[in-house]
């Protein structure tokens, strides 16, 4: 064999590696896209975005998902509502387009302790000592328990309140 074919075929051979690799790039290159325009937000917790000053109307895919509250000069508040991903969209009064963005709502971030008996969940935000935490997921009767609990502690203050604010 002589050195210029030798020479061709290391040519190729590295041509066809750069190829394989380009083809194999393409599909990570194609996800991870969307994913740089996403905004995430946890659970129970709301992040404020930009958004052009135009915007008249917010669609969510699934509001079960998260919440997107438009607010004046173009500023929207994201609400997680629920695990998973789901997408906002903001046109101007004309129905066009100016805004189609995914929202990726996560977990938790704080020191959660989740407590299972059999079939039941329970879940504690333990930061620095451990409280009830209601968070999605949790067995029914301590989500009731819970929210039965904050509901009465509302009532109260609010009565408090009213009769704080009431002169005699």
């Amino acid at each position: 064999m002589s050195f210029s074919s030798l020479r061709r075929r290391a040519r190729a051979s590295f041509g066809f590696r750069l190829l394989a690799i380009g083809i194999m790039s393409l599909p990570v290159a194609a996800i991870a896209d969307p994913a740089a325009d996403a905004i995430a937000v946890n659970v129970d917790q709301a992040k404020l975005v930009k958004l052009p000053t135009r915007v008249s109307t917010i669609v969510v895919g699934n509001p079960l998902i998260a919440d997107v509250t438009l607010q004046s000069g173009g500023i929207v508040v994201v609400t997680g509502k629920g695990y998973g991903a789901t997408n906002f969209i903001a046109m101007d009064r004309g129905g066009e387009v100016l805004v189609d963005r995914v929202i990726q709502v996560e977990g938790p971030t704080d020191r959660l302790v989740t407590i299972y008996r059999g079939v039941d969940r329970e879940s504690y935000s333990c930061m620095p000592i451990c409280q009830r935490r209601v968070t999605l997921g949790d067995g029914e009767n301590y989500f009731k328990s819970a929210m039965d609990q904050a509901g009465s502690l509302n009532s109260q203050a609010s009565g408090s309140a009213a009769a704080v604010a009431k002169p005699n």
